[in-house]
């Protein structure tokens, strides 16, 4: 089968730092599905793996996000069969979907809404799961018109994860959502997504978050840069709110400055069920499930926004430098071999 893989660590302006490979095709066993992959995003976790993790020569397979459709069930499936339309992210100890098949767990897939395209589709799971479960499971925020009221500050809100997250707040809590962006297309966005307030976090972030909740906020989300604001995102917090992040901060955050508000920390990393197995790690099938379903309703939108052409080397190459440039807004997606 065709697929896209790397070899050695390199910087993505190398012309070998991912290259078309064939590899055999795998073959589901247990609880897998076998998915002919039809179309792929490309997320951060895809260009920090690449630049971090050296296969020391071995064909290493990226991608985290992918919709398609089953071609074959292991013996254990119950969940779905094959010529199913399926969207997923997919597990992080295994081979990725830059390839024309992948096996998943069925636990950690879902239907694919069927008001979406394949591209559309593939865009959403990854940072779905992950904005999904920083609210709802980390966070235990209440869902529905008979929630309590407060207000969520989301920093990087133009972002992947970012983008879902601004939507999940205000259509599925009664919470005031504060998104952050920096440019002019990227503020348009965020509101358009359904953001009460926009803030520039290249500013004074702190007045400008104070000017649109006096009191502070219930909860931070902080998906970028988390170093860089993490003082002011703790002063913004009310007592016994909450604060979650999802990136990899330079140098250590010090939790001493949660103390006197009894703040709680909450590192969200959505690869942790099916990398641990986790009793509950059919979760995430079934919110992908509800998410389609919520999609199908109008209530969420796909995040699409650019799409790079056929999944092959040279697209992804480019689709990584994107990434990694950190000007994406939304989602990035390829599809068709």
């Amino acid at each position: 089968m065709k697929a896209v893989a790397y070899r050695r660590s390199l910087p993505i302006t190398d012309g070998e730092s991912l290259l078309d490979v064939s590899l055999p095709e795998p073959v589901p066993g247990g609880r897998d599905l076998l998915v002919r992959v039809e179309a792929v995003s490309v997320n951060p976790v895809d260009t920090k793996i690449r630049r971090r993790v050296d296969p020391q020569g071995a064909d290493k397979v990226l991608g985290w996000d992918a919709a398609g459709t089953v071609v074959a069930v292991g013996g254990e499936v119950t969940l779905f069969k094959p010529g199913d339309h399926v969207y997923y992210a997919g597990a992080l100890d295994r081979p990725g979907s830059n390839a024309e098949l992948q096996l998943v767990d069925e636990r950690i897939a879902g239907r694919k809404p069927a008001t979406l395209d394949m591209f559309q589709a593939a865009a959403m799971p990854l940072t779905t799961i992950t904005a999904w479960e920083l609210l709802f499971d980390r966070f235990a925020i209440p869902r529905g018109n008979a929630a309590r009221t407060g207000a969520v500050l989301i920093v990087g809100a133009a972002g992947g994860v970012g983008s879902m997250a601004v939507q999940l707040a205000r259509r599925l809590t009664n919470l005031q959502v504060i998104g952050t962006a920096s440019r002019p297309q990227t503020q348009a966005w965020v509101r358009e997504l359904g953001a009460h307030h926009v803030v520039d976090h290249r500013g004074d972030l702190k007045a400008q978050v104070l000017a649109v909740a006096p009191q502070g906020v219930d909860y931070v989300l902080s998906l970028t840069h988390t170093e860089q604001h993490y003082p002011v995102l703790v002063e913004l917090l009310k007592p016994q709110g909450k604060f979650g992040l999802i990136d990899d901060p330079d140098g250590a955050l010090d939790i001493g400055l949660l103390k006197r508000r009894s703040l709680s920390l909450h590192w969200e990393f959505m690869f942790t069920r099916p990398l641990f197995q986790t009793e509950d790690m059919k979760a995430q099938h079934q919110l992908l499930n509800e998410v389609a379903d919520l999609v199908d309703a109008g209530v969420l939108r796909t995040t699409l926004r650019e799409h790079f052409g056929s999944i092959d080397a040279a697209n992804l190459r480019r689709a990584h430098e994107h990434v990694e440039s950190g000007g994406a807004i939304g989602k990035v997606v390829l599809g068709g071999w």
